[in-house]
């Protein structure tokens, strides 16, 4: 099930040569995470605000949970869809709770639902409510400001969340702290996500599927792995970097190549990895103890399962 859809949908600003997007079908499945990536001015940033219409299409539908976004008033879809932007965007007069509590307020929500929902969201961000909720945004650091921005984002429980480069004005330290919080949310809510980075590491990280623009126009869509393995022309081979597979695979989910268990599964014996672990973590458990292949387990559970071949087919390396 799709929850965000594009048919053929195009912007031209006035005066411009070109479209800055032109065109553009796909589909995002709800709970996927998708990054939309590209060169500076591709239209990655022009494509995500045409969902919550921050900009207007040209022509072409954009469907959000199979609706029409030009059938809804703005108010009513924006209040239905996350945005995190760079730098948090909050708003620096309110405290942390009155932020959280923007889209809660325009619901009509009780102030004791608004409330409990501060308290929750604070601490699936990982802040204490006690310690956050009466601070103001100038008192926070820039990563703590951008889980408060993840947090208002989430208040109203949307489906659908828009995310403009949020980590991008953000040290590279605190930048793969978020990265890996994204990645704990998404697999808690699984939230639809659109995420919009030019950074090549970041989509590898966290995107179910990479969507890649250029000059307006879809490249090639399709899941981190196989764009990594099977790049649509020279264009996304020099983009993604795919000579360097070793580095890459430092940065690919064992879950983006492992397969599903037979019904009949028994592990063994043989060694496990989680499924968020990285392929390069696979590849050296492999060799170091030399086992046929690895349980993937998702909370104690077995999900997958990993072997050499899976690794060295896909992503071309020599045996070792």
């Amino acid at each position: 099930m799709s929850a965000i859809r594009f048919e053929q949908v195009s912007l031209r600003y006035s005066g411009a040569a070109r479209p800055a997007v032109d065109r553009v079908s796909c589909e995002v499945e709800a709970g996927n995470l998708v990054v939309i990536l590209g060169p500076s001015g591709c239209g990655k940033t022009t494509l995500l605000k045409m969902v919550n219409r921050l900009y207007e299409p040209t022509s072409g539908t954009i469907f959000v949970n199979d609706t029409d976004v030009r059938r809804l008033k703005v108010t009513t879809l924006r209040q239905q869809i996350g945005y995190v932007i760079q730098q948090s965007g909050l708003f620096p007069h309110m405290t942390i709770a009155q932020n959280i509590a923007v889209v809660p307020k325009l619901l009509g929500w009780s102030k004791p639902r608004i409330n409990a929902r501060i308290d929750e969201l604070l601490l699936l961000v990982q802040l204490d409510p006690e310690t956050y909720r009466d601070r103001f945004p100038a008192q926070l650091s820039g990563g703590q400001q951008q889980r408060i921005g993840l947090a208002r984002a989430l208040a109203g429980d949307p489906n659908v969340l828009l995310m403009d480069e949020p980590f991008g004005a953000i040290d590279a330290i605190t930048r793969t702290a978020l990265q890996d919080e994204i990645l704990r949310l998404q697999r808690q809510l699984r939230k639809t996500i659109l995420f919009v980075s030019h950074d090549v590491e970041e989509a590898l990280r966290l995107a179910d599927r990479i969507l890649i623009l250029k000059e307006g126009q879809i490249v090639q869509y399709d899941t981190p792995f196989n764009i990594l393995t099977k790049p649509a022309n020279a264009f996304v081979h020099d983009l993604m970097g795919t000579d360097d597979m070793v580095r890459q695979l430092g940065l690919l989910r064992v879950e983006t190549a492992m397969t599903a268990p037979p019904a009949d599964y028994a592990s063994n014996g043989q060694p496990t990895i989680a499924r968020n672990d990285s392929l390069r973590d696979a590849l050296s458990l492999i060799l170091r103890t030399g086992a046929p292949n690895l349980t993937v387990l998702d909370n104690g559970s077995a999900v997958g399962v990993l072997t050499l071949d899976h690794i060295r087919n896909s992503a071309s390396l020599a045996a070792s």
